[in-house]
């Protein structure tokens, strides 16, 4: 059946270019995820608040290689990127940011993320936020990004609206979490939107 509207995008810039490294400012950057960050993954996924709203966790480096990979395979397929958030001073990694379920036919994706105990506290959830939000727009041209998150989780309503994230909804009984089901706040960005 034909379409009535052509795709929103038709390029994949994915295909052409090599993962990125974004800076936020002198403390943070944005950097593709190595191997020999997993020891990091794994300590991550043993804190009970990234195992809370995340639901799941790693044991073993293994895992967390394979998490690793599967970044790498998701940019060169062109439907998932993540980043490690990393300190500027010695590019150690202190959290991750995510445009997740790209899809170029309709210019949006969704945005996810988490920070280690250590970082929390430093606005880097929100920095990176904005600064990952700003390359999707202008380098790939997307038009809608959106961002999910349990309306038991407050921190990260926060980091979506400090990184210019306006809160559109509710969407009740969304996803299952180990304590039942979460009714979930739908926050959106748009290419246009002014501050």
């Amino acid at each position: 059946m034909p379409s009535l509207v052509g795709p929103a995008l038709t390029e994949n810039k994915f295909l052409a270019v090599s993962q990125p490294r974004i800076t936020i400012d002198d403390q943070w950057v944005l950097r593709p995820w190595r191997p020999d960050d997993a020891p990091l993954v794994v300590e991550a996924f043993a804190d009970p608040d990234i195992q809370r709203w995340n639901m799941h966790r790693m044991d073993d480096p293994g895992e967390a290689r394979e998490w690793i990979e599967q970044w790498s395979a998701g940019w060169k397929a062109g439907d998932d990127a993540g980043w490690a958030v990393a300190h500027a001073s010695d590019d150690t990694a202190a959290g991750h940011i995510a445009l997740r379920a790209i899809r170029l036919r309709h210019a949006r994706a969704e945005l996810s993320g988490w920070g280690v105990p250590s970082a929390r506290g430093m606005s880097m959830g929100a920095k990176a936020t904005e600064a990952l939000s700003r390359w999707a727009f202008d380098e790939l041209g997307l038009h809608r990004l959106f961002l999910l998150h349990s309306v038991k989780n407050p921190a990260s309503c926060r980091v979506a609206i400090n990184g210019g994230y306006r809160l559109e909804g509710t969407i009740r009984g969304y996803l299952l979490h180990a304590d039942g089901w979460h009714d979930m706040h739908m926050h959106a960005r748009l290419s246009n939107d002014t501050a």
